[in-house]
């Protein structure tokens, strides 16, 4: 089944598609446009072939516009719709997964275990599939607003061994998916060697996940050719559409 269907088991459907090759999620910031065009963006990423649509940001002030933003991208896509929250309070009962992730490379217990210990309760009374995530914010040449707001000590680019630790924790965790990220805006995307030595090292058991500073399909490629599973683009979407559909062209024609 290539169709997500509402009330389908999210994680079921990501590995069913993924069994036919990479695919692509487009994340959506509730703070940057207004539900309707974040709907009419969710269409618009659905038609050139995006896998999900992921919603979330980093600033306090999405909460005031993520259940809106949510409901409208469900009425107007049969895409599952996964959070990507910051905090515990960035959960909306319309939403059909949310990504449980612990901030592994923060300094704060906060994004390790405290957010995650007040969002736990909410997700179960909500009724949300949690999707169990390693995320990891990688050295991208500048500081993002992820790295700065979950006190974060990025992981530097050439130190790959660091990284494969992060991903055998997660691995032996049991989490079903870690998120290489290089951060919205970043001046480098997450390098080819890192995402291949992380694939290599946790095989199919985890699913990986790259993102930040892919703005092209040259970058797309290089590193579905290193190992991801799912290439995350945002702005770009709304920035750039025909280097979005681009994207999304690259990504669909590499099986491996």
């Amino acid at each position: 089944m290539s169709e997500y269907v509402d009330g389908q088991n999210v994680f079921d459907y990501i590995k069913n598609k993924r069994a036919r090759g990479p695919l692509h999620f487009t994340l959506i910031d509730p703070d940057k446009q207004t539900p309707e065009q974040a709907a009419e963006l969710a269409i618009k990423a659905k038609r050139m072939g995006t896998d999900a649509i992921m919603v979330g940001g980093s600033q306090p002030s999405q909460v005031i516009y993520l259940d809106e933003t949510v409901k409208q991208i469900k009425e107007k896509t049969n895409l599952p719709v996964i959070l990507f929250p910051s905090t515990h309070a960035a959960l909306s009962k319309q939403a059909d997964a949310v990504f449980f992730m612990s901030l592994f490379n923060s300094r704060s217990p906060q994004y390790l275990i405290e957010e995650q210990l007040r969002g736990s309760v909410i997700i179960n009374n909500y009724g949300l599939e949690p999707l169990s995530m390693a995320y990891l914010i990688i050295e991208s040449g500048s500081l993002s607003s992820a790295a700065w707001g979950g006190d974060v000590k990025p992981i530097p680019r050439d130190k790959s061994a660091f990284v494969v630790g992060y991903a055998l924790t997660a691995k032996y965790f049991g989490m079903k998916f870690i998120y290489l990220e290089a951060g919205s805006g970043a001046e480098l995307s997450v390098p080819p060697e890192m995402v291949d030595a992380v694939k290599k090292s946790v095989g199919d058991d985890v699913l990986v996940i790259v993102g930040g500073g892919i703005r092209d399909d040259i970058t797309a490629n290089e590193k579905i050719q290193a190992g991801a599973d799912i290439i995350v683009t945002g702005n770009i979407a709304e920035d750039n559409p025909v280097m979005f559909s681009k994207i999304i062209a690259a990504i669909k024609h590499k099986t491996f």
